[in-house]
Formats: C-alpha cells, sequence, structure tokens
C-alpha cells in the first residue's frame, strides 16, 4: 500500500513513572496530572462471563494461539524496548492476529483493512463496503473467530447506524460481507466500537451511547452497552436480560475490552467532564452512566458499579485495551501515552505511564509471541501528525514486582 513503509528502530527502555492521574473528551489542552482513587469495592463479587471536531470521545483471542508473555515472564509485566516496525498507516483503529504472526490492521477513514506480516511489511487485503462514517465513526473493530480462524468480524458505521459485520479470510483477500448485528445508534460521536471474542466463544461489542445519555439505561437500546452474541448474532440463552444481546449496561463509550486468566473482562470508558474509567463487568451490571460519572466521593450507590479506577479527563482519553500476564495495558489518547494496570489478583494496583513521546495512542495488543503491538493515531483528526505518522510499535515486556 503506498506510503507505507516498514521500519527496524530499537529504541532505549522506557522509563516507569508511578503517577495518579487519568483523561477524557476534548484534547485540545495539555494533559495536566490529577488525582487516582480506587474503588474500596470496585471488584463485583461475580464479574466472569455466564457460559458465557468534536470532543475526544471516542482485546482475548482473535484467531491466534493463547497469547503469552515475551520469554521468561510471569507477570505483572511491565514495557522495557519499544520498536518502530511499521509507518504510514492512516488512522489505524485495530489489530487482530492471525496463528502465523501476522496481523490483521482496520484503518477507520480510508475503510480498508491490512495486513501486516512479521517483517513489517504492509499489504492491502480489503476494503469494507458501505461504511460511512465521519469524525468517531467509519472502520473500527475487528475480531477474527477463534473457532473459525478465516472468519472475520468488523464493526463499522454504515449510514445512520452502527453494524457488525463477517467476512471470511482466506489467500489474502476478503471474501462477500453479511451483517451479523444491526440497530447500534450511530452518531459523529460516541461510537463505540471495539469487539472481542471472550473464552466462551461468545462475541461482546462494546457501543457508544451516540451523545444521548437516555440510550445508556435504556435496555432497549443497543447504545451505551457491552453486548455479547453468538458468531450469529443471536442473543445467548444465558445472557442476563431474556432474549437481549445486553450483557451490561450504562456505559458512555466503552472502547476497549479485555479478559483476563480468569476469564474477567475488563472495559475502559470514555468519561464526560469528570473522570474516565477502567470497569470490572459484571453480567447484568448497572455502570451508572448518565446518573454517575467515576468514582463517587459518598460512596455510591447499590444500583450502579463504580469503576475500579478512574483517570482525570485530561490523562486518559483510553481507547483499546490489553491483557497479559496479570497486567492491563490502556492505550490513552489526549493523555498521548500507555498507562500500566497491574492487576494481581483481579484487583487493580497502581497506574504507571509509559511510552508518552510518541502522541496518540489507540489500541495495544498482545501478540502470539508475547509482544505488545501499540498504534499510534495522530492521523485521526485530532492533531498534526509527524513524519511517518500512523505507526506500530512493538515492546517487549519483562516481568516486575506487583
Amino acid at each position: 500500500m503506498g506510503g507505507v513503509n516498514a521500519t527496524r528502530l530499537l529504541g532505549p527502555a522506557i522509563a516507569v513513572a508511578l503517577i495518579a492521574a487519568g483523561c477524557g473528551d476534548d484534547d485540545d489542552s495539555a494533559p495536566a496530572p490529577a488525582p487516582t482513587e480506587t474503588s474500596p469495592d470496585g471488584t463485583p463479587a461475580d464479574s466472569s462471563p455466564t457460559g458465557g471536531q468534536p470532543p475526544d470521545d471516542e482485546n482475548g483471542t482473535t484467531g491466534s494461539p493463547p497469547q503469552t508473555p515475551t520469554e521468561g515472564t510471569a507477570g505483572p509485566v511491565e514495557p522495557t524496548d519499544v520498536e518502530e516496525i511499521v509507518t504510514g498507516l492512516d488512522a489505524p483503529w485495530d489489530i487482530a492476529f492471525l496463528s502465523d504472526g501476522e496481523a490483521l490492521v482496520s484503518q477507520r477513514d480510508e475503510e480498508t483493512i491490512v495486513r501486516v506480516d512479521d517483517s513489517g511489511d504492509v499489504t492491502e487485503v480489503g476494503e469494507v463496503p458501505g461504511v460511512e462514517g465521519e469524525a468517531e465513526g467509519g472502520l473500527l473493530g475487528i475480531a477474527l473467530d477463534p473457532n473459525a480462524e478465516n472468519t472475520l468480524y468488523v464493526y463499522a458505521t454504515t449510514g445512520n447506524e452502527n453494524q457488525v459485520m463477517r467476512t471470511s479470510y482466506e489467500n489474502g483477500e476478503l471474501g462477500e460481507f453479511e451483517t451479523v448485528l444491526d440497530g447500534i445508534p450511530a452518531s459523529p460521536r460516541h461510537d463505540g466500537g471495539r469487539i472481542e471474542f471472550g473464552p466462551d466463544g461468545m462475541l461482546y461489542v462494546a457501543t457508544g451511547d451516540a451523545g444521548e445519555g437516555s440510550n445508556s439505561q435504556d435496555r432497549d437500546s443497543l447504545g451505551g452497552k457491552i453486548l455479547r452474541i453468538t458468531p450469529d448474532g443471536d442473543a445467548p440463552d444465558d445472557n442476563p436480560f431474556d432474549g437481549s444481546p445486553v450483557y451490561s449496561y450504562g456505559h458512555r463509550n466503552v472502547e476497549g475490552l479485555a479478559f483476563d486468566d480468569e476469564g474477567r473482562l475488563w472495559a475502559s470508558e470514555f468519561g464526560d467532564s469528570t473522570a474516565d474509567e477502567l470497569n470490572l463487568i459484571e453480567a447484568g451490571g448497572n455502570y451508572g452512566w448518565p446518573e454517575v460519572e467515576g468514582i463517587p466521593d459518598d460512596g455510591g450507590s447499590d444500583e450502579y458499579i463504580d469503576p475500579v479506577h478512574e483517570w482525570s479527563v485530561e490523562e486518559a482519553s483510553p481507547s483499546g485495551l490489553a491483557y497479559v500476564e496479570q497486567t492491563l495495558f490502556m492505550a490513552a489518547l489526549r493523555g498521548q501515552r500507555l498507562w500500566r494496570i497491574p492487576i494481581p489478583g483481579g484487583e487493580a494496583g497502581e497506574p504507571t505511564e509509559h511510552l508518552d513521546d510518541y502522541g496518540r495512542l489507540r489500541h495495544a495488543a498482545v501478540a502470539p509471541d508475547g509482544t505488545l503491538w501499540v498504534l499510534t493515531n495522530n492521523t485521526d483528526g485530532r492533531t498534526d501528525p509527524r513524519e511517518g505518522d500512523d505507526r506500530i510499535l512493538r515492546l517487549t515486556l519483562s516481568e516486575t514486582e506487583p
């Protein structure tokens, strides 16, 4: 694909800085540290799956073998070295790894999917038809079915709604597309878009409230939710609400999903003006938006599930989320850094910041070899791109203390 180049630039070790801070909506002001809080009861008793220029608002198995950290690690882990492996991408949004270690990458505004091989060479494999996105909409999440590697799922804005579609991926090309799930509200803002297969074989779909907070509390709306569907798009019999794909609700704009080794689902969520959130998802749980945002000062209400961790809206704008060896990695757009959150025993520890000199970060994903791939996002219309943007960075992970 024209304008895409592979490079191999080994950088110095990434410094670890403990801070208590976070992020959210508007990308125009410089980040400023703010206190970070941890919910005293942010971990639900049972959170594993049952059987299963508008403001900035905007992981798992994906057809690859079980992911393991860089050789010799057991977790928690932290980044030590960074290697730039691809340049010249256009607003890359998601990564799905093939079993051979190569990756498929979605490009939001070009509405195309490219393949990145193990040498960093990039080849376009197809365009997703019918995508009509503006601002935060377009071609967003992608996921390969772990039980049918040649089946690729995509989340995209099509006209006045968001849809989940699937296609085949064979011989380096995409096949015909079919709609699996439609009726997801769409807007230039708050489209969600991350999709992830769970250890139960179900597809989890993160949606935004499409700029209408009332969608989030309305269980008849697919907006402001985490949905759980079969690979064919049906609501599983063991979903928390009979006949509904809704798995959790009361979300504003979730763009990050990741399953840990215990099968628990974690989600990163854009806040409004108070706090961005890291949530541990419970089947049937109500996460409060628009009634509450962040960790309440008064201890909260039994009606809503509090975040496990929060950040100020200047430090995060959290998008993609990855899990490996008792550690979550969260990509920050406005915050322009990679947040590392140790979660030994399922409880969130103190976040540390990394990778703060590459601009906006859209997603982090763990490759089959245990390295962490990170997408920059400086060509998404929110900032001035640098020469070589956008990039894929590959980070080596090493074991550290909890």
